[in-house]
């Protein structure tokens, strides 16, 4: 009989580098299965449809939620995220361990349903780097950047109830350090 797959739930601020880390992640373990969530902000430049997420309306995101499709959804930074449930099911009846990348409050309603879930918060060396990191992207307004980071200030106060807390210093060595709990979980 195969096994279950396992379950991981990867969140930070925005602007701590969870992004990078899984992509360095997903180049040494590409069989891990990256819950793609759907959400009703913008793409960034460069973001593709059903790749990085799935771009819907705040209608589309309304029917989803009553027709309960979501494995966990929240509003965050005046935008609606949430993860579909049917394909993270399906991989993990499959064995196949699976990776979602959502904001605290997602990974508390996931965790209390799936209490075998493995959390890791990913969290920036110092606020002062975060603004820093913000800033250097360059795609959001004066006021987004305020929003998030004091939106930042309570997720990285929610860190402690995670099992893992990973900082990223270093996007390689973070990296290294989330596989070698994914390898070992």
């Amino acid at each position: 009989m195969s096994r279950e797959g396992r379950l991981f739930i990867v969140s930070g601020p925005s602007g701590s580098g969870k992004s990078t880390v899984l992509g360095e992640v997903f180049k040494q373990r590409p069989d891990i299965y990256f819950s793609v969530s759907a959400t009703t902000r913008a793409p960034r430049p460069g973001e593709t449809d059903g790749v990085e997420y799935f771009f819907i309306t705040e209608e589309q995101f309304d029917r989803m939620v009553e027709n309960d499709e979501f494995l966990e959804h929240a509003r965050y930074a005046r935008c609606s995220y949430g993860t579909p449930r049917e394909p993270v099911a399906r991989r993990l009846s499959r064995g196949t361990d699976v990776i979602l990348d959502i904001e605290v409050q997602g990974a508390r309603q996931v965790k209390s349903r799936m209490p075998e879930a493995v959390t890791v918060f990913i969290a920036p060396p110092s606020l002062q780097e975060l603004e820093r990191r913000l800033r250097g992207r360059a795609t959001d307004s004066e006021e987004k950047i305020a929003l998030r980071l004091e939106t930042a200030k309570g997720e990285l106060e929610e860190s402690a109830r995670y099992d893992h807390v990973v900082v990223n210093d270093d996007y390689v060595r973070a990296a290294g350090e989330l596989l070698n709990i994914i390898n070992n979980a």
